[in-house]
């Protein structure tokens, strides 16, 4: 086993990945272990779960990946650390690497870290090689490495990373090119040009909180009319490298003026107006580089590419063979597409081309396998195993309109749940949204994500060749057929699109017979998927959180592999 341990410590989406060379043997969020949201900081806990994972000592480990994000201050250089300490900013206790490089006019971070301090602090021998990956190229490269295409624009778009929001790179006959964004750009003066962070200050201007609920703006945008889309548009400007510009002399100018433009407009048109400006502006930059590259596919990856109707416009409007989407295509991907500029750089661009893979899942997590049932019946003597098999049940369950959570396979790494954390419902009933919402202690202005097999797709979705590969991991809408649209209204948003999932029997066969049980019995070849977990926090991970909500009434039913699992009234105990 070739292990390559890949760590990133960020403001926000920390996380830890395991790979036995080019395959993924193991990756968590800090979320899912801390249960905090988002959480930021270093993932101690993230890198013994994945060694855990894999059998792995750390010792063991031949390479450790780090993103160049948050350190703690101690493990800089004081000599020359101490000239900038107090105008960089991070976490409390910690300042981000890229930003002490780029000070610095360094680029080598061993000039301004001690290495041993840092690998004495993640557990790991003083002699582990070490790699630091570039923020955007990491970002990039999964977006071509998980393809079998021969040519390719891969576009990444975020708030900032080392140095930069954006990076474009072309792929065609047989050599990737960077034309914006790798470390040249680490020393150049900071753009203010990031449309993820004015889609941010829109967020925070509408009462939601940036980084968190960018979501609800896109729900709500299908609601209003772009208003002021001209006015946000009016700040920016795009060259002909496909590369923005703006008025803005910092984040702060920014921000002041995105939020005062909203003043007065309503929540539905300041969301479209956004939405609107966001789309414009990025088809524009992509088709623009399309063109002169005379490539036909598209790699997305970043924190802005989270929004799937910008996706979704991308793919309709682009001339696109293919896209693809990163499933974890915020920083928590950074642990994986870092692993692979590791590779690439020690391996060679022909020799890591050819290991290249499509992936079926992203079932990174812990397995709980054969032990779910008796956790769940430890965490509560409420908790019941229901008689029968678990596929027909679960199935007779959502036929008559009940949530049923899975959980079975490994917890899938990224913002989705995918069918291994997923709470299912019937899609006939358009309040479905506002009563398990209001269960889970949600708003929401879109409505629930369907899940559909890949043998059906097509008749229900304007599912093509185009997107069906990002229609795999939810990162991505489209059109709801005409005929479908009443027949399934719990899925259908209000513009007749949905976010599905395809799936195929292969990936998580409980959660495919589930849904052809349920096809078999109501003739709906869709149902709904959303995430199982509450409002503000993150997806469950173990079978004691999948029963704390079963207890709480969040849903009305646990199913995995072995069993579905009910819960008895407390008066009745």
């Amino acid at each position: 086993m070739t292990c390559i341990l890949s760590i990133h410590c960020g403001i926000h989406d920390s996380a830890a990945a395991l790979l036995d060379g080019y395959r993924v043997v193991a990756a968590i969020q800090k979320e899912r272990l801390s249960r905090t949201k988002k959480d930021g900081g270093a993932p101690h806990e993230c890198v013994a779960e994945v060694l855990a994972i894999g059998g792995v000592t750390p010792a063991e480990v031949e390479a450790v990946v780090f993103s160049r994000g948050e350190f703690p201050r101690e493990f800089y250089k004081t000599d020359l650390f101490r000239r900038w300490r107090d105008t960089i900013k991070g976490r409390s206790g910690t300042r981000d690497l890229s930003t002490v490089l780029a000070k610095a006019g360094l680029l080598d971070p061993e000039q301004v870290l001690d290495i041993r301090k840092v690998l004495h602090f993640y557990g790991l021998p003083p002699s582990t090689k070490v790699f630091f990956a570039n923020h955007h190229a990491a970002h990039a490269l999964p977006s071509l490495f998980f393809t079998d295409w021969d040519d390719a624009l891969l576009y990444t778009a975020d708030g900032a990373g080392d140095n930069v929001n954006y990076s474009h790179r072309v792929f065609k006959n047989g050599a990737l090119t960077t034309l914006f964004g790798d470390d040249r750009w680490l020393h150049r003066a900071y753009q203010i040009n990031s449309l993820a962070r004015a889609y941010a200050n829109v967020t925070e201007a509408l009462g939601f909180r940036p980084l968190h609920h960018e979501g609800k703006v896109t729900g709500l945008a299908a609601y209003g009319k772009p208003t002021i889309a001209k006015d946000f548009a009016a700040h920016f400007t795009m060259d002909q490298d496909g590369l923005f510009t703006s008025d803005f002399a910092n984040g702060g100018v920014m921000r002041d003026a995105f939020m005062a433009l909203c003043e007065g407009q309503s929540r539905e048109d300041a969301s479209a107006s956004i939405q609107t400006f966001v789309e414009d502006a990025i088809v524009g930059s992509v088709s623009t580089l399309l063109e002169r590259e005379k490539v036909t596919r598209l790699g997305l990856a970043g924190g802005l590419f989270a929004n799937v109707k910008l996706n979704q416009r991308l793919a309709e409007t682009c001339g696109l063979k293919e896209v693809f989407v990163v499933p974890p295509m915020g920083d928590e991907g950074l642990v994986i597409g870092g692993a692979l500029q590791f590779l690439l750089e020690r391996d060679g661009l022909q020799f890591w081309l050819r290991q290249r893979y499509r992936l079926d899942n992203v079932y990174w997590g812990r397995p709980f396998d054969g032990v779910t049932g008796s956790r769940f019946r430890d965490f509560s003597s409420r908790i019941h195993r229901v008689d029968g098999a678990p596929v027909p049940v679960a199935a007779d369950l959502l036929a008559e309109g009940k949530a049923v959570a899975i959980v079975s396979q490994r917890m899938e790494f990224g913002p989705r749940a995918l069918g291994a954390r997923t709470i299912m419902a019937s899609p006939l009933r358009r309040d479905i949204n506002d009563s398990l919402n209001k269960r889970l202690d949600r708003s929401e202005f879109m409505p629930f994500a369907p899940v559909i097999a890949e043998e059906d797709a097509r008749d229900v979705f304007d599912v093509t060749d185009v997107n069906a590969y990002a229609c795999r991991f939810m990162t991505i809408t489209c059109n709801v057929k005409t005929d479908w649209r009443e027949r399934i209204p719990a899925v259908v948003h209000v513009d007749n699109t949905a976010r599905p999932q395809v799936i195929r029997r292969a990936d998580n066969p409980l959660y495919y017979d589930i849904l052809a049980g349920f096809k078999a019995k109501t003739g709906l070849p869709a149902a709904v998927n959303t995430s199982f977990n509450v409002h503000e926090e993150p997806i469950i991970n173990t079978p004691e959180e999948a029963a704390r909500a079963l207890v709480d009434n969040r849903i009305d039913y646990l199913v995995t592999d072995d069993g579905v699992y009910g819960v008895t009234p407390a008066a009745e105990v």
